[in-house]
């Protein structure tokens, strides 16, 4: 009987994070899918995949952020998994301030979550896959892993320290066969997005070479390739998933802007 891979997605019921968990389903992965709000949501999401793709889904609770939190997610994804085979760190957070007006509780929920939840995350992970010689883990990052966001200074710290996270992990896990790589979306079609920003898809697509935003399948296309076979040698590397946003450099032309 072939085995089923298994992957932990965290943040998993909402935004990108539902799309690639949905995405990941479809391609025959048994998915865990974590989160720490909505409940009934996350439950029903897990039930609808399994209905649509005929393979084993559980939503379990945590906030990535707290050590224990992440212990009993993992100690119960193994009891009905038995192993995992890939983990998706996704789950993030965000407050917009200026860096003059950014409380000190502001900073420590941002890091608590998006730093230290995938420190926590990955570590768990990488302990159980060390024993099998095998796995792989993507972490999610953003345009600020390479600029900083306005208004969003502890944001775009907390992404910037995934970035490193991911080359130091790789660098040290790499040995054991373990895998880690990041994704850096550009301007991404979401509801958060266009409830932040009148005309997100306008304004972000004349500045995007491809003249357009993105969407969270294009995001979730890339961690199901990262994750595969396909991508077997690619260890330690941000993959911008951004239409060429954060490669192009601002010009007094506009280039056809």
């Amino acid at each position: 009987m072939e085995r089923r891979p298994t992957v932990l997605v965290t943040g998993a019921n909402t935004g990108i994070g539902k799309v690639i968990t949905s995405r990941l389903a479809l391609a025959g992965y048994d998915v865990a899918l974590n989160y720490k709000v909505d409940e009934a949501g996350a439950s029903k999401l897990a039930v609808e995949l399994e209905r649509m793709s005929g393979r084993r889904m559980m939503a379990v609770y945590a906030d990535v952020g707290h050590g224990e939190d992440v212990d009993r997610m993992f100690a119960t994804i193994l009891d009905r998994f038995d192993r995992l085979d890939a983990l998706v760190n996704n789950a993030a957070v965000q407050v917009e301030k200026p860096l003059l007006e950014l409380e000190e509780s502001d900073w420590d929920f941002v890091m608590n979550t998006n730093v230290k939840g995938y420190f926590l995350c990955l570590q768990r992970a990488a302990r159980h896959m060390k024993d099998r010689h095998a796995g792989s883990i993507v972490n999610i990052g953003s345009g600020s892993n390479k600029l900083p966001f306005p208004n969003l200074s502890s944001y775009s710290v907390s992404k910037a320290g995934i970035d490193m996270l991911t080359k130091a992990a790789a660098v040290e896990l790499g040995p054991f066969g373990i895998r880690v790589n990041c994704i850096g979306p550009g301007a991404i079609d979401t509801e958060r997005t266009r409830r932040e920003t009148s005309d997100f898809a306008g304004k972000w697509a004349r500045l995007t070479p491809l003249r357009r935003i993105g969407t969270p399948e294009d995001v979730a296309g890339a961690v199901e390739f990262l994750l595969s076979e396909k991508a077997s040698f690619i260890n330690g590397q941000t993959f911008w998933v951004d239409g060429g946003l954060f490669t192009a450099a601002p010009w007094p032309e506009d280039y056809g802007r």
